[in-house]
């Protein structure tokens, strides 16, 4: 797939560019804490590409509508509790993390429900554009710290900023804009103004050490913007642990302020859960009044075992009755396999077996590095083969997306390299609603991350990825042979 500008370019050209991008980078807050020299006064430029990737406007246009109408599918789901019990009754008893998220479910369930009945969900569908089928299909669906909302916003403005002073102003209609960021601090806000009491704050619930700060102090401010009224507090799963308290009117508090929003930006990887202390914050924090985004269940319902089981046929339409929706959404599905301990899953490891490099091997877990492809999965299946730890995983259709060039920019590097990449869009919307109704329901923004397209993982902080954004172009520049 050609670029939106013809490559290479000149190097005096592309040295300037990449001067003026990284400045722009730097004072816009684009930009991420290093792992690998972190400095709690420092920020480095996140990786980015120069040039923004082209995309099929018609598919692009396609992911977009079709956001709220899988908010309300997946609203649905986690108000499902049958749905839930089905899908991940295998997984939770050889999934040791998926198991204790399920026990504090239930624990919720048996005391009559969660307290706080309404649930503010921050989403993401993340999509690749297929060849093979000439549309998009979607990898996952993320209900839970769905993160570069932020940086992707601003991006948008740097790439049409680039664009312009490399003389094609021409192009930047064709370069949508993003409002992800407004739109996901505004269903935080949205969310706090439900809960009515003025002197409450939304607490950022983050990581021991946060590397991807601007994405998410971006919002704490956006929402300071939008609400001079509200205070953002950020505490730990540890602190929760150590000073948090649900007091008897089940209103939580922590460090004298009253918990109206739990927004998490962690919380959906065991290590973030070191001792039982977290786990315990975790329950009390489910059980409480304050409204959390997201929930156990919409937490629960983004596993990729309920993915699996709503691509089966006829499960989309038990949540969906609109005709065209629900063939719009079995459109976008990849095939999806259980490997559990049956007929069906045991043709699915056969499959595998045979044709290793055709599927992607996935666990239940969130924030990348998890997944197993290619020649790795035929000898990671075959020690599994006879263990029930095989109910934890899927199998998912690898997806073969265009390939096209483009520069990749890293701090650090002294020039930028000229690399082949394909790229994941994704879409970012939310919703509020309990199991009755849903009240809002919007779709916000995208993000567009693009990765080397020799490797299988494209961690922006790993050095194989960087953040992208969208340029429309018409579906017959894609997959050129």
């Amino acid at each position: 797939m050609d670029p939106c500008i013809p490559l290479p370019i000149p190097d005096d050209q592309l040295e300037d560019l990449v001067d003026k991008a990284k400045d722009y980078a730097l004072m816009h807050g684009i930009c991420m804490r290093q792992k690998d020299n972190f400095d709690r006064d420092a920020l480095h430029f996140a990786p980015f590409v120069l040039f923004p990737t082209p995309f099929p406007r018609d598919e692009y246009n396609k992911a977009v509508e079709l956001q709220t109408v899988l908010n309300e599918l997946m609203h649905k789901v986690a108000h499902d509790y049958d749905f839930l019990k089905e899908s991940l009754k295998h997984a939770i008893k050889v999934d040791d993390f998926t198991g204790r998220l399920w026990y504090i479910y239930e624990t919720i369930m048996s005391e009559g429900g969660p307290t706080q009945e309404l649930d503010v969900g921050l989403f993401r569908s993340d999509y690749f554009y297929c060849c093979g089928s000439k549309g998009i299909k979607q990898v996952e669906f993320n209900t839970i710290a769905s993160s570069f909302g932020c940086v992707t916003s601003k991006l948008v403005q740097a790439h049409k900023y680039v664009v312009a002073e490399a003389g094609r102003g021409d192009l930047l209609k064709d370069i949508p804009d993003n409002g992800a960021l407004e739109g996901l601090s505004g269903g935080l806000v949205e969310a706090w103004k439900i809960y009515a009491k003025p002197q409450s704050v939304i607490m950022f619930l983050v990581e021991d050490v946060t590397y991807n700060i601007c994405d998410q102090k971006f919002h704490e401010f956006e929402i300071r913007r939008q609400c001079p009224e509200v205070y953002v507090i950020r505490k730990t799963l540890t602190e929760l642990g150590n000073r948090a308290e649900m007091k008897e009117d089940k209103c939580l508090w922590i460090d004298g302020h009253e918990v109206a929003v739990v927004y998490m930006r962690c919380g959906y990887h065991p290590d973030q859960y070191p001792t039982e202390k977290e786990w315990e914050a975790r329950l009390m924090m489910e059980r409480s009044l304050a409204i959390k985004s997201p929930s156990i269940s919409y937490h629960l319902a983004g596993t990729k075992k309920v993915q699996q089981e709503l691509a089966k046929p006829g499960q989309v339409e038990r949540f969906l009755g609109d005709k065209a929706q629900i063939e719009s959404v079995r459109d976008i599905f990849t095939g999806l396999y259980s490997l559990d301990h049956d007929e069906v899953g045991n043709k699915s490891y056969e499959a595998a077996i045979r044709s290793p490099e055709k599927f992607v091997l996935k666990p239940q877990r969130e924030g990348g590095g998890n997944n197993v492809y290619g020649a790795d999965i035929k000898p990671f299946l075959e020690k599994i083969k006879d263990s029930e730890e095989r109910n934890a995983y899927i199998l998912m259709d690898r997806i073969q997306p265009p390939i096209t060039t483009n520069y990749m920019v890293r701090p650090g590097q002294a020039k930028a390299k000229l690399v082949d990449v394909i790229s994941e869009l994704g879409i970012f919307g939310y919703v509020i609603g309990d199991k009755h109704s849903i009240h809002t329901n919007k779709y916000v923004g995208q993000m567009l991350r693009t990765k080397l397209s020799h490797v299988d993982e494209g961690g922006v902080a790993a050095g194989l990825g960087a953040l992208d954004s969208v340029y429309l172009v018409d579906a017959g520049r894609c997959c050129l042979t």
